[in-house]
Order: C-alpha cells, then structure tokens, then sequence
C-alpha cells in the first residue's frame, strides 16, 4: 500500500536482502555458509526472537566499510519510497559491528552518506537511531555512547533492542540519562516478548516518548489507560510479531483491540529482509486480515506521522499529513 506513511520501528541490519549480503560477501572476500540467496532466504524462518538474532548476527559479518552501510541504507530507502514511505527513522545497532572490528564512525558516516542525500534521491526525510543491545553490559551501552559522542549530530535519539526477556529497561537507567543530558530523543523495546512491567519501566526509568513493540501491554488494563491518556506512540511491527510467534496469525493480532483503547498505535516492518514485507506490505496485510476499512488505514497512517520526531520540522509534519488526508485508495 502506498498511503504516505513514516516508518518508526526499522532495523537496518534487519534490511539485509540475501542479495545484497551475498554481494557484500563477495566485495570484502566473507565466506558465507549459504550457497546462493535462495538458499539463504530458505534460512529465514525463525521458532522465537532469538533464532532470527543468531542469523542476524551472523550475517553482519558482511559489513565492513562506510559503502556497505551507505548501499545498505540506499537500498532500504529506495524499496521504502516505493511503498510510501516519505519519512524514516533509522535504528542501528553499533555494538554489533564494533565488536567485530568495524569503528563506530565508519557505521555512521556510512549510514549518514545515504541518509543525507535520502530527500532529493528518495523523497524520504530521515532520522538515524542509535540502539544499545540490552543483552550486552550497561557498560557497553555507556562506552558506546561515549564512543558515539564525535557523531552526536548525526543521531536523534538512542534506542535498546535485541533479546528482551530477562533484561529489564532498568539496567541501562544511567545511559539513558547521559543520552537526555546530550538533547537526544529516547525509545525503547519493550512488551514485545517482555512483560508489561518493561513498558512501565521504558516509560518511568528511561523516560522514553515512544514504546517499540508494546503490544504485550494489553495485558495490563492500568497501563493501557496510562498509554491512552499519554498519547505515548506505539510501534507495532505485525509482520514481524507473527514470525517471530509473538502473535499466532495476523487474524488474531491485538491491533484493533489497540485502536480501539484509544492508543496511538503504528505500523512498520522492524526486520524486512526477514519477516516477509516493508512498511507497505505490512499494511496490506493487515488490511487483508482484519478487514481495516479506509479510515482505520488512514488513522494508522497520519499516527505514524504523528508520533515522528520531526521537531523543528513542523512544516514537513503538516505537509506529509496533508498528502495522507488527499490519498485515494
């Protein structure tokens, strides 16, 4: 679907076509244990969040310059554009790369490369995202940070992903505070596979202005309201929530119950490459399996641009929910 449409909640590593990866392969001389890309994309069907982490760990290995992040994030923004997306905000996962040789400024001069030219070349304004992987120290996420520090201008906000079960929100309380002192926005994951007492802590400890994920917080009819009354943006991957078995078939997702409370729901991809679909087909799936009429996908479309952090950019703000109000379906 082409509704004009912001994506929140999209990892670039997690846009790594088998195509792409294989060329990167061959470019820094990375073996991969695959023997074509069909062969590879047969490898994308996970059990749970932590199978699909071990392959997308794995697969980083083919990035190692400022150009393989640059073709990454032109790659990402031209199949983006072409599904109406008109405003992105990026997460990228330093740590994953750092641990592996590759500095943190080549991850984001790289990224930054595509991302500048993003408006003129695409069409799309950006917001690059940087995350802390919550299964790594506290630690880490503060020296990540402090590495982080010359490039601070390019980023907007931190984020913290990766394997949430057994590592709460609370832990990275002071590099959330570090990254408040530096002016940068803040969201996390949480309620994906973790408890609604993640969301309360994201919201209360980190002091977040959106949840990633959230849809576990159905379970808690206070937070529901706390979340309603707040107008805290939630962004909800459906495709992605499906094959990881966080929802057992779209059919069934907690989205409409979502909109139905009042809350300020969106949709984005998460890992496309991955889970099957890009912003727009995210969309259409949801369309198909829960019968969402015109003005739900219309809602779902202007609370994406809602819920962007687009400060200091209001003119673009009003602009894009004017092409969303002018759609034809």
């Amino acid at each position: 679907m082409t509704i004009p449409k912001a994506e929140l909640h999209l990892h670039i590593e997690g846009t790594l076509e088998p195509e792409l990866a294989f060329a990167l392969a061959e470019r820094n001389g990375v073996t991969l244990p695959y023997a074509s890309a069909d062969e590879l994309r047969r490898a994308y069907a996970f059990d749970d969040l932590q199978s699909f982490l071990d392959l997308y760990y794995a697969l980083m290995a083919v990035l190692r310059t400022e150009r393989d992040f640059a073709d990454l994030a032109d790659a990402y923004l031209a199949r983006a554009a072409a599904q109406g997306v008109r405003h992105a905000e990026i997460f990228f996962d330093p740590q994953a790369h750092t641990a592996r040789g590759v500095p943190i400024g080549t991850v984001v001069e790289g990224l930054a490369r595509a991302l500048d030219g993003s408006r003129e070349r695409h069409g799309v304004s950006t917001r690059l995202i940087m995350c802390f992987l919550r299964d790594e120290s506290a630690a880490s996420a503060m020296e990540t940070f402090e590495a982080a520090r010359p490039h601070l201008h390019r980023i907007a906000a931190v984020g913290l992903d990766s394997a949430e079960v057994g590592h709460p929100p609370v832990t990275f309380r002071e590099v959330y505070d570090a990254a408040a002192a530096a002016g940068l926005r803040r969201v996390a994951h949480a309620g994906e596979e973790g408890p609604p007492a993640y969301v309360w802590e994201a919201l209360d400890v980190l002091g977040v202005d959106r949840i990633d994920h959230g849809i576990r917080s159905m379970e808690d009819p206070e937070l529901v309201a706390r979340l309603a009354r707040d107008q805290v943006p939630l962004t909800v991957c459906p495709l992605s929530n499906v094959r990881l078995r966080c929802v057992a078939a779209l059919d069934e997702h907690p989205l409409p119950a979502m909109l139905d409370a009042g809350l300020l729901v969106t949709v984005n991809s998460d890992d496309p490459a991955y889970f099957g679909g890009y912003a727009g087909d995210n969309f259409d799936a949801l369309r198909d399996a829960l019968a969402l009429d015109e003005d739900t996908v219309r809602r779902l479309a202007r609370n994406s641009f809602r819920a962007a952090f687009l400060d200091g950019e209001e003119h673009l703000r009003a602009r894009y929910l004017a092409e969303v109000d002018a759609y034809v379906f």
